[in-house]
């Protein structure tokens, strides 16, 4: 029994399942920024922060006030969250899912390892090569693609660099407080990142006359996808909790390697949705940037298992 459990609560097969999760919400979310009533990318932002709200039912599962100075950096890891996945979803909106998003995979996890370095004293945290792979296969998707790189590098990195942050912030607090208690200040600090996208109010205008054209389909469908995006979210946030940031940074790449299945196969069966390149080179370039990907999870995989049974 004890061990079943250590194994559904290892970082490394949790970031797995989180991000594969996240993989299929970032396929269905291509499908809903393509959609009249839901493509509007403010709206889109507010709604996904509006939601964390609900993090905040935790309460009761054994919160306990921490520090200011803890509260504080969770609450502006939440804050960050938010910010950080504007860029993200306009990148999705306004490329190719299977080559925009896979790009990030090659910067965040360096932007991670980067700030990992000063604030946590440590860098990778676990198979070197494993991680190495992984990055070169979110490079790969990035400078496959066809965009000019001037067009696409500002969004990149300010997404990438954004949840890098995030992500040490995050491993920060979990290293004081116990994972309820950061978790519930990291939700708080996403609602109120989507409550100051209403100050403006241009943008307010958008966030509630988009709303309201939305189609109750399409309403259901955002909600349903939110929940799925919310389980996968809440899993990457547990495992930082119980392993490397940066290893769970890198293991973006399964949401990757989903997302690269997912648009092939909505390109052949259901292009009505939306339609990628699958031809040629641009084949060629997407296999080969997976394929990094899976070889990296493999052996980082391999060398969590192997460093557990050490352990024991």
């Amino acid at each position: 029994m004890n061990t079943i459990k250590a194994i559904a609560l290892d970082g490394i097969l949790l970031a797995i399942i989180a991000h594969g999760l996240i993989g299929i919400s970032l396929i269905w979310d291509k499908v809903l920024l393509k959609q009249r009533g839901t493509q509007n990318l403010v709206s889109y932002v507010f709604w996904l922060g509006a939601i964390s709200i609900f993090g905040l039912i935790l309460i009761p599962f054994g919160f306990q006030m921490p520090s200011l100075k803890v509260a504080g950096l969770a609450f502006f890891a939440g804050f960050l969250d938010l910010a950080a996945s504007f860029f993200y979803y306009s990148a999705l909106k306004s490329g190719e899912a299977s080559e925009e998003l896979a790009a990030m995979g090659g910067f965040g996890p360096v932007f991670t390892a980067l700030i990992s370095i000063p604030l946590l004293k440590t860098a990778i945290g676990g198979d070197i090569l494993g991680f190495t792979l992984m990055t070169l296969g979110g490079f790969t998707m990035f400078f496959g693609e066809k965009a000019p790189l001037k067009k696409m590098l500002p969004k990149i990195v300010l997404a990438a660099g954004g949840f890098g942050l995030m992500n040490v912030l995050q491993k920060l607090v979990f290293n004081q407080v116990h994972f309820v208690s950061g978790y519930v200040f990291f939700t708080f600090g996403t609602f109120i990142g989507s409550m100051l996208l209403l100050v403006p109010p241009s943008w307010r205008r958008q966030v509630f006359q988009n709303s309201g054209q939305a189609p109750p389909k399409s309403k259901f469908w955002y909600i349903f996808n939110r929940f799925l995006a919310g389980v996968g979210s809440f899993l990457v946030i547990y495992a930082l909790s119980r392993t490397s940031p940066s290893l769970v940074q890198a293991i973006t790449g399964i949401r990757y390697a989903t997302i690269f299945v997912g648009a092939y196969l909505i390109t052949k069966f259901r292009p009505s949705w939306f339609r990628e390149d699958f031809g040629g080179r641009s084949l060629f370039v997407k296999a080969l940037g997976t394929s990094l990907v899976i070889a990296g999870l493999i052996l980082v995989g391999i060398h969590g298992g192997s460093a557990a049974q050490g352990g024991h």
